[in-house]
Parts: structure tokens; C-alpha cells; sequence
């Protein structure tokens, strides 16, 4: 699973997505949570920057706490379950990151210890993602939600878990995005373990086990 991600590069993001639209203001996330915002781009209308809150809400819920629930979704079964099916044909998203971590845990230590999982490049980088709006029946506003697609872990994170999040490489963001309704299979190449010689993982403070440190020093090696 993935739990817990950094956004801290937004300015970044109109390299990397070439005609994008940002009005949201700039924003450095070291601790984001579930149920917590995160910023994403949607296959529908323009490339804009907006924010969605993570766990999805399918449509047909009724209760809004299904979203603690489905803050992942496995690409091995996600044309299968009915939380997930529908998103993935007609409602798909990128999930901007700086990063993402995961814990562990070590030999004549206590707790479990955190990792920051980056690229090496230094890039920002995006998960494969699913959207829905979400109306409540006493309210007339729509939220925005969002939950990681997942799949095996690579050979680094491997070492420390085995799921990892999907990462839709640059050259793909306009597949995962097309408007048109797809079949899940036609992302079976897509959902595989992101290439491990590109990624790097340090030990990161013990700091980012509460979501509320929300500051640049979760961030020191540990």
C-alpha cells in the first residue's frame, strides 16, 4: 500500500506536462495523508492542476467513510471490483509526487523505521490514479476524490515491501489520460513495477510517522 507521499515541486510540473494549466497556489507538502489533498491531473477537459481529496468515493456510495477504504486500488483486479471498474475505463488521473514512503522494520531497532522513495533524477513524478465527484445527498457541492493504483514491487522497494505505487512514466501521461473509454488491459504494460535503476530510497526521520509534522525536516537521513 501506499500511505503517505511529499509534494514539494509543483513548479516543476509544466515541464514535465507540457500546456498545463496551474492556478492553484504553490504549496510544499512534506507529510500528506489519506484524506488529505492531492494534487492531480483528470482525463477530462484541459490539463489543469487540481486537488482531490484521497480515498475514493464511488458513485454509489452512500456513506462518504468507504474512502478509508479505498485509498489504493491493486491493478491486478481493478476491472474486477465494483469500486474501481468503472474509474479505470472512463475515469483516470495523475497523482503528482516529490516522493513517497514506506516503513520497515530493522534489527535491534524499535518501531518500524521510514524510507523516502524518490527518482534519481530529482523529478517529480506520477502515479496512475482514479477519480470520481462524489454527492452527498444534503449537499449540492461534488467532491473531488482520488485513490493510487498499485502493483508488484520492483527489485528496490522489494526489499522493503511488496506493493508499490503505479508511476506512469512521461511518455505515457497522454495514454493514461485519454478521454476515451479503455479496457484495463490495454494498461497491462503500464501496471508493471517501475524500472528500480531509476528510483533511490534513504532512511528518513522518525518525525513523519505523525501527520501532522507536516515540515522539511521529516525529510533529514536518518
Amino acid at each position: 500500500m501506499c500511505t503517505r507521499i511529499a509534494f514539494f515541486s509543483q513548479a516543476d510540473l509544466a515541464r514535465l506536462l507540457p500546456g498545463l494549466i496551474d492556478s492553484l497556489p504553490v504549496e510544499e507538502r512534506f507529510n500528506v495523508a489519506p484524506s488529505q489533498h492531492l494534487k492531480v491531473v483528470l482525463n477530462v477537459g484541459q490539463r489543469e492542476l487540481v486537488e482531490a481529496r484521497w480515498g475514493l468515493i464511488p458513485h454509489w456510495a452512500k456513506d462518504p467513510s468507504i474512502a478509508q477504504k479505498l485509498i489504493n486500488a491493486r491493478s491486478e483486479t481493478i476491472g474486477e471490483k465494483p469500486s474501481f471498474r468503472l474509474a479505470v475505463r472512463r475515469q483516470r488521473c495523475l497523482i503528482w509526487v516529490s516522493g513517497f514512503y514506506e516503513w520497515t522494520s530493522l534489527p535491534g531497532r524499535k518501531g518500524r523505521c521510514p524510507l523516502f522513495f524518490t527518482l534519481k533524477s530529482g523529478d517529480p513524478f506520477a502515479f496512475a490514479g482514479l477519480w470520481n465527484r462524489w454527492k452527498a445527498p444534503d449537499d449540492d457541492q461534488p467532491l473531488l476524490t482520488a485513490t493510487i493504483v498499485t502493483t508488484s514491487a520492483n527489485a528496490l522497494i522489494g526489499l522493503y515491501h511488496n506493493r508499490m505505487p503505479v508511476i506512469v512514466p512521461p511518455s505515457r501521461y497522454e495514454e493514461w489520460l485519454t478521454p476515451e473509454e479503455c479496457d484495463p488491459q490495454d494498461f497491462a504494460s503500464l501496471f508493471q513495477p517501475y524500472p528500480p535503476g531509476e528510483m533511490q530510497v534513504r532512511f528518513v526521520s522518525t518525525m513523519v510517522n505523525n501527520p501532522r509534522n507536516d515540515r522539511r525536516e521529516v525529510l533529514e537521513e536518518a
